[in-house]
């Protein structure tokens, strides 16, 4: 079983405790160092005073011994543990301290002992006194001696116990009460972090339209907060347009069906001639056709939907493929005795695959078809505009998109009268193949119209700048193109 936290607001806190306990101990640590240090040197610089006083205050005596001619200030005082010792060069004690007892301040002075500048140092006594001990070489009249001066180090390394006891004894309390303000804080922090899992939680296919709340949008869990809000918004839209999509193909499919069904029931009732059973036959045929475009429009975007469709691209004229086009819409325009014009730039190359490509325009070519009135003209103009794009537009002369269909005419089972599409075979699908089909190529699609005055669908798609070589074929093609439209 792990001992790591579970949650983030423990795992906050314990990750603040620890830091926390680790700044506070570099910082007792070098407190304490630097107090002792502080300590030590003002120790030194009293023992140093120290060596200096007692050089005025030594004097010879008869016996060959040394004294201080005058006691030696706080000497005698076990209080402030001051210590004196003078040696002779060749190393006969000749005045200790009464206070020593005496214990030595080390052993005889070696030769190049105090002739020097005073060092201090540490020294353990043998009774167990640390002490710090300084060593100089006087004159006493004409005599030379090595005078050795030392004071207790208890005193500092008492005080310096004091702080570090002071310092441990709230290490604790502080980290306690960092680990409960680091926690009320981890909670208050992570506050919307539990707001949102609430609200997460009672987010289904259902309620879509639950979103988390956003108390601050400007700092991290705003941010996060409003990407899931957006993430949410672009699942509702696609769960809306999958089930307005399922409605509308079942609608679209129950119609046939329906139709069908009623013709076949209605045959049945009597005996019929034949010539009658042909019709009811011929009627139901037309609602199977109907079907199968239908089922086959519903599979394009289908395999659009789920990435199946593969380009395969070349560089195609963009007129041609507009003729292409043109000639298998022409019977249908001539049953409602219209002229399909042609015009544009023929060496306009895009690069797209030419059957899907061409499909998208055929449909563009047969929505112009059937809204534009009997003995009308469609126009189809290849050209480039002045951003360097291939451009392609179907201007026809029919009642036009009202402009609040026009946001809306490219989506799925979009119709702008549905009685009239309805009986001229159409499922709204069209137009969306279309939109899928010229985006696949990284291209726009939109429309222009004027409600009463015709309509203008464009294609834009990147364009492939032409080659100095194909200009020469570019204009026969142009002219080709012009004859075709005087013959129309």
């Amino acid at each position: 079983m792990s001992l790591w936290p579970g949650h983030v607001r423990s795992r906050l806190t314990l990750w603040y405790v620890l830091v926390l306990g680790g700044l506070l101990t570099i910082y007792g640590g070098g407190t304490s160092f630097f107090f002792f240090i502080s300590l030590r040197e003002e120790v030194d610089r009293n023992l140093l005073e120290d060596i200096e006083t007692v050089e005025n205050l030594l004097t010879n005596e008869p016996d060959g011994f040394v004294s201080l001619g005058t006691v030696h200030s706080a000497e005698d005082d076990p209080a402030l543990q001051r210590f004196v010792e003078v040696w002779s060069p060749s190393g006969h004690l000749l005045y200790r301290s009464p206070l020593l007892n005496g214990h030595p301040l080390g052993g005889p002075p070696t030769g190049d002992e105090g002739t020097a500048e005073p060092t201090p140092h540490s020294l353990r006594l043998v009774t167990g006194l640390r002490v710090r001990v300084a060593s100089a070489v006087y004159h006493v009249e004409d005599r030379r001696v090595v005078v050795r001066v030392a004071r207790s180090e208890e005193g500092t390394r008492r005080e310096l116990h004091e702080l570090v006891f002071v310092l441990a004894l709230g290490f604790p309390a502080s980290l306690l009460l960092a680990g409960v303000g680091g926690y009320a804080l981890a909670r208050k922090a992570l506050a919307p972090v539990d707001a949102m899992t609430r609200e997460a939680e009672r987010v289904s296919a259902e309620r879509l339209d639950q979103r988390l709340p956003v108390e601050n949008p400007r700092d991290e869990l705003g941010k996060l907060a409003g990407v899931f809000n957006a993430m949410l918004g672009r699942l509702e839209s696609a769960f809306s347009q999958l089930r307005q999509f399922t409605a509308d193909a079942s609608h679209e499919l129950r119609t046939p069906l329906t139709a069908i069904r009623s013709v076949g029931e209605i045959a049945l009732q009597d005996l019929r001639t034949p010539v009658e059973y042909r019709e009811a036959i011929g009627s139901m045929l037309e609602e199977v056709d109907r079907l199968t475009r239908l089922v086959e429009s519903l599979l394009v975007l289908s395999r659009a939907d789920a990435g199946h469709a593969q380009l395969r691209r070349a560089e195609i004229s963009l007129l041609a493929l507009a003729d292409e086009a043109k000639s298998l819409v022409e019977v249908l325009a001539e049953e409602k005795q219209q002229r399909v014009i042609l015009e544009g730039e023929a060496d306009l190359t895009v690069s797209a695959d030419r059957l899907i490509l061409r499909q998208a325009i055929v449909n563009l070519l047969d929505n112009a078809i059937k809204y534009s009135p009997v003995g009308s003209r469609i126009l189809i103009r290849a050209h480039s505009p002045e951003d360097g794009r291939a451009r392609l537009e179907v201007i026809d002369d029919g009642p036009g998109v009202p402009p609040e269909h026009c946001p809306h005419i490219f989506d799925r089972f979009y119709r702008v009268d549905s009685a009239r599409t309805r009986e001229w075979g159409g499922a709204g699908l069209g137009l969306a193949i279309a939109r899928w089909t010229v985006e696949t190529h990284a291209g726009e699609i939109g429309v222009h119209s004027v409600e009463g005055a015709g309509s203008t669908f464009w294609i834009n798609l990147p364009a492939i700048p032409a080659r100095k070589e194909d200009h020469r074929a570019a204009h026969a093609t142009t002219d080709s193109a012009g004859l075709k439209e005087s013959d129309n």
